[in-house]
C-alpha cells in the first residue's frame, strides 16, 4: 500500500506528510472516521481541545490494533488555556487515552493578550517532561514566531497555517523554511473547493491524471513540500484524499496552480482573532 512519506522535524521526530483532520466532527462521527482512515492507511490524526472530539479520537485509538509508535497524534492548546498549559495537556491526554502526544500546537497567538510567550515557555517544559514529543504553533505570523524564538531560544517544529490555492502565504512559508520550521496546511481544499475546483488548471490536470479536483489540490500541497490534513468523515472521501501517491505533478503544473493565489483568507486573521 502506498503511504505518505515522513517529514523530518527539527527536533529529530518525523511526521507523516498526509493526515486526517477532524475539525467539526463530533465524538460519534470521529470514531467511525478514524477507524476507516486507519484501514485506508492514515497514521496522522489532527484534533484540538476546542474541537470537543478528543474523547472520540481516544476511543477510536484505544480500539485499534495499530501499534502506538506507528501513530502520530496532534492536539492543540486553546486560547483560554495559555496560562495553564500543563493542566490543559493533562486533560487532553486523559480524553485521548494516551500517555503522550506526538505534536502539541499552540492554536492561536492571540497577540492582544500577550500570553503566547509564557504559554510557549510552558510547552517547552511539557516537552522536557515527555508529555509531548514535539511542540509547534498554529496561525503564527513572522513577528509572533520571531518573538517566541528570540525570548526562549526554542523554535517551533511546525507552523500550521491556512493554505490552499487561493491563500498560499508564500512569504510566511519561506520564513518558516529559513528557520527550519515545517509548514502544515489547514483548510487545504479551501473549505470544500470554493472557487478552486472549477479553475481551468485544476480541471485540466484532473482530466490528465484521471483524478478528482480535490486529489489534484492535495497533490499540489505534497509537491510543494507541505504537510496536509484534509478533513472528512465520509468514507469515500477519506479514501479519495489518501489515494494520491500514484502520481506527481510536474514542476510547471505546480507553478501554474501557484499562480492562482489571491491571498484570499477564509479563516480568521491571527492578528485580531481572540475568541477565548
Amino acid at each position: 500500500m502506498d503511504k505518505p512519506k515522513l517529514i523530518k522535524l527539527s527536533d529529530g521526530n518525523a511526521i507523516p506528510q498526509l493526515g486526517l483532520g477532524v475539525w467539526q466532527a463530533d465524538n460519534h462521527q470521529v470514531v467511525n472516521a478514524i477507524h476507516h482512515a486507519l484501514d485506508t492507511g492514515y497514521r496522522l490524526f489532527d484534533t484540538a481541545a476546542i474541537y470537543h472530539n478528543e474523547e472520540g479520537v481516544g476511543k477510536a485509538l484505544k480500539q485499534t490494533t495499530v501499534p502506538r509508535d506507528e501513530l502520530f497524534i496532534t492536539t492543540k492548546l486553546w486560547n483560554n488555556d495559555q496560562t495553564h498549559a500543563r493542566g490543559a495537556v493533562l486533560e487532553s491526554l486523559q480524553r485521548l487515552k494516551l500517555d503522550y502526544i506526538d505534536l502539541y500546537l499552540m492554536h492561536w497567538p492571540v497577540p492582544s493578550r500577550e500570553l503566547y510567550i509564557e504559554a510557549w515557555k510552558q510547552m517547552i517544559i511539557l516537552q522536557k517532561e515527555g508529555l509531548v514529543k514535539s511542540i509547534g504553533v498554529c496561525n503564527f505570523k513572522e513577528e509572533h514566531l520571531e518573538r517566541i524564538i528570540t525570548e526562549t531560544g526554542v523554535t517551533p517544529v511546525i507552523n500550521q497555517i491556512e493554505i490552499h490555492p487561493l491563500m498560499q502565504q508564500a512569504p510566511l512559508r519561506a520564513w518558516n523554511t529559513t528557520h527550519n520550521i515545517v509548514t502544515e496546511s489547514w483548510s487545504p481544499l479551501a473549505q470544500g473547493g470554493k472557487g478552486v475546483f472549477n479553475q481551468q488548471i485544476i480541471q485540466r490536470l484532473a482530466e490528465k491524471y484521471h483524478k478528482t479536483p480535490a486529489q489534484i489540490v492535495l497533490r499540489w500541497h505534497l509537491d510543494s513540500g507541505l504537510v496536509v490534513i484534509p478533513k472528512s468523515v465520509t468514507p469515500s472521501r477519506i479514501e479519495e484524499n489518501f489515494h494520491i501517491f500514484d502520481f506527481k505533478l510536474e514542476k510547471e503544473e505546480v507553478a501554474e496552480i501557484t499562480m492562482l493565489d489571491q491571498k484570499k483568507r477564509l479563516g480568521p486573521d491571527p492578528d485580531i482573532f481572540v475568541d477565548i
